[in-house]
């Protein structure tokens, strides 16, 4: 029983997926004034390509809330690393590099997001902080330090070696649903083939057994907080890549949209159960929506109402599939 009911929360949102393209495809063709259709080759490599700022970050998010933890200063830390990221390659000495500057660029701006993640662990560890409270405060400090780098104004480089990289296209994917799948398929790895992802889930579950167990839960905790953060800013490195220009608000919200596409994946709120592939999934799923949406001609104000009642609705059903005791009121 167990594993039909896991077999059915993992496969729910391919389920979902699947009917979306149904609709959009038979009832948002119709509605639409866009010729072409919603289906279309071209279209679909298109919301591979867009899930892939959000995606790569929800992808790190999962292992977070895996491990009964949530990080709020992704967006923060994303911004953070694209400004590095595109003024580094300004400083006289990266110029006198050319093009060789590109991959030490990527360096400081991945460095910038473990540096970053490491804060967040070390405190959450140290302090016995609840990570709710500390990425919090952490995600107005990183927005802070945003915003003194450079004011108000836009950080911009735009490297013509870095857009062909960006734009380019392999197998018939780009760059950027690259990235997204490699990361999908070495974290699906961490988590299922490692002692790393063993102790997450089991850290997630009970952390107090895990403790008595003899994993060291705040080591454990840092090396995960430094993964989101460079995931972060990966995430900021493959999209900066093209665009060439960051402002000081980019990657507000982030973090939510990144919880809500793990929390559509199946993952648990309070930890210890959670998918990669599923977080996938759920993160084409927001994608497909937000496209779809669009294709029939509602504003976003629609698109973040009817993405926000979804996630509702999934919180509720997953409130009761994992309802404890029968004395649990049921709504």
């Amino acid at each position: 029983m167990t594993n039909y009911k896991d077999m059915l929360k993992r496969g729910a949102i391919w389920g979902f997926i699947l009917l979306q393209l149904a609709f959009f495809s038979i009832i948002g063709d119709q509605l639409s004034v866009s010729d072409q259709p919603f289906l279309a080759y071209d279209n679909m490599l298109l919301v591979l390509k867009q899930s892939a700022p959000i995606g790569i970050i929800a992808l790190g998010m999962t292992v977070i809330m895996i491990n009964g933890n949530i990080d709020l200063s992704v967006g923060a830390t994303f911004a953070l690393a694209a400004i590095v990221m595109l003024d580094s390659m300004t400083w006289p000495f990266m110029q006198a590099l050319g093009d060789w500057a590109i991959p030490l660029a990527w360096v400081f701006a991945l460095m910038t997001g473990v540096i970053m993640g490491a804060i967040n662990g070390i405190i959450v560890w140290k302090t016995g902080v609840d990570a709710f409270i500390v990425t919090l405060g952490a995600m107005l400090g990183f927005r802070g330090l945003v915003f003194m780098f450079n004011g108000e104004q836009p950080t911009s480089h735009l490297n013509w070696t870095l857009v062909d990289f960006a734009e380019a296209q392999f197998l018939g994917l780009h760059t950027a649903t690259w990235f997204l799948l490699g990361t999908a398929l070495v974290l699906w790895l961490l988590m299922t083939k490692t002692v790393h992802g063993r102790n997450a889930y089991a850290i997630g579950n009970n952390r107090d057994a895990a403790v008595n167990a003899g994993i060291r839960v705040g080591p454990h905790f840092i090396w995960n907080f430094m993964l989101i953060g460079f995931l972060a800013a990966l995430s900021a490195v493959v999209f900066y890549s093209e665009s060439g220009s960051v402002n000081p608000n980019d990657g507000m919200l982030y973090e939510l949209w990144a919880i809500t596409a793990v929390v559509l994946g199946g993952t648990k709120l309070a930890g210890g159960y959670g998918s990669i592939i599923s977080t996938l999934g759920g993160v084409l799923a927001i994608q497909i929506l937000r496209k779809g949406l669009g294709h029939i001609g509602a504003d976003t104000q629609t698109v973040n109402l009817v993405i926000g009642l979804i996630l509702i609705a999934v919180l509720v059903l997953d409130r009761q599939l994992n309802r404890k005791g029968h004395g649990e009121l049921k709504i």
